[in-house]
């Protein structure tokens, strides 16, 4: 049975053969090994009307919430979070906002859309609904909204890999959550309450949610993703943004390998479904593509995190060669010993030493 799932959850996250490249994908940002953050136009309706300006505020200001930039007269929105990637060894972790009218909530997104945890769509109707959303003069587009922070493997690699300074996965998801809530809410909207797909204990990351927006309701939940509207809405867009960024990579690999193949000439996009299947260390296409693909020495490009099982194993082992890099001498390890010459050292052995004088050894101190 377990082996049956692990197969079906590998084929849903299989991206499709046909991808629709929407525009939070960041085409240049992503082949540069970038991370980058995207946010959707506002919806007029979600802003201040035109009878008054988020400068007007009223005359008691602790009715309005310390975080907050919108009008008071902006309409109340549902805002979801949920993300796609954390577990591959290629791609991006891409974390997605997903907002709409509270009273749209469920007849909008749940009944006249059908959006459902992204796992429970096909790729098809995933695709379609992120059309939708992107078509400006579609009921989604202009009632709702949505922004994208998408997590580079290359620096989610990193920060996981850093000596001085670590900065795990569980601290990238947490940042990247904050940056787009706050930069939602910096644009003028107005938030009723956040609902989160869990991260490890909901009490516990809703806490730590609840202390940065303290002005703001906040529900985290397991399975948030299949139980709120908006949650299903953000899974969708980061999935289907996740999909696609790992079409743009796979392109790009593609092309290159293609071009040095046919001597310069590269081949056209599409041509081949994705090699290395969902980019899951699971996924035996996947491991199979890294293997095949590795160079010896640089491994590969900006679409693996280096810092996964996977990848280290793979660099360090009999495929890998070992680099060792020499310790950079700052200048301040110096003892005042290592100036003078041992006594056991003969005159040859420091020739500018021996041309002045004998050298003096510790002995003589």
């Amino acid at each position: 049975m377990e082996d049956v799932s692990m197969k079906e959850d590998i084929a849903l996250e299989t991206p499709p053969s046909t991808i629709f490249i929407p525009p939070s994908v960041d085409q240049n940002a992503t082949l540069a090994g970038d991370s980058y953050t995207y946010y959707s136009p506002i919806p007029p309706s979600l802003l201040p009307t035109a009878s008054s300006s988020s400068s007007s505020q009223p005359d008691n200001a602790a009715t309005v919430r310390p975080e907050t930039t919108a009008s008071p007269d902006s309409p109340l929105v549902f805002l979801g979070i949920d993300e796609a990637g954390r577990g591959p060894v290629l791609g991006p972790m891409v974390y997605s906002a997903f907002y709409v009218p509270v009273p749209l909530s469920d007849p909008l997104l749940r009944q006249t859309h059908r959006f459902d945890d992204s796992k429970a769509l096909t790729p098809a109707a995933r695709i379609n609904l992120m059309r939708i959303l992107c078509d400006p003069t579609s009921d989604l587009a202009t009632s709702c909204g949505f922004a994208i922070r998408a997590l580079s493997a290359r620096d989610i690699a990193a920060g996981m890999l850093s000596t001085a300074n670590p900065y795990n996965l569980n601290a990238q998801a947490f940042d990247a959550t904050v940056e787009i809530i706050r930069g939602v809410i910096a644009r003028g909207v107005r938030v009723e309450e956040i609902f989160v797909d869990t991260v490890g204990q909901p009490a516990a990351y809703q806490a730590k949610l609840q202390r940065v927006f303290p002005g703001v309701k906040i529900t985290v939940a397991k399975k948030a993703d299949s139980l709120y509207p908006c949650v299903s809405a953000a899974s969708v867009c980061a999935k289907v943004t996740r999909d696609a960024a790992l079409e743009v990579l796979y392109r790009a690999h593609r092309a290159a390998t293609m071009g040095e193949e046919r001597g310069g000439t590269e081949a056209e996009d599409g041509d081949e479904a994705m090699a290395w299947g969902s980019g899951y260390p699971s996924d035996a296409r996947c491991v199979t593509w890294l293997k095949n693909n590795m160079h010896p020495i640089f491994g590969w490009g900006p679409e693996c995190r280096f810092s996964w099982g996977t990848a280290k194993d793979m660099v360090e082992g009999k495929n890998g060669v070992k680099v060792e890099w020499p310790v950079e001498d700052d200048g301040e390890t110096n003892r005042m010993t290592d100036y003078f010459v041992s006594s056991d050292r003969g005159m040859e052995s420091d020739e500018l030493g021996a041309w002045f004088g004998r050298p003096a050894g510790v002995e003589a101190f």
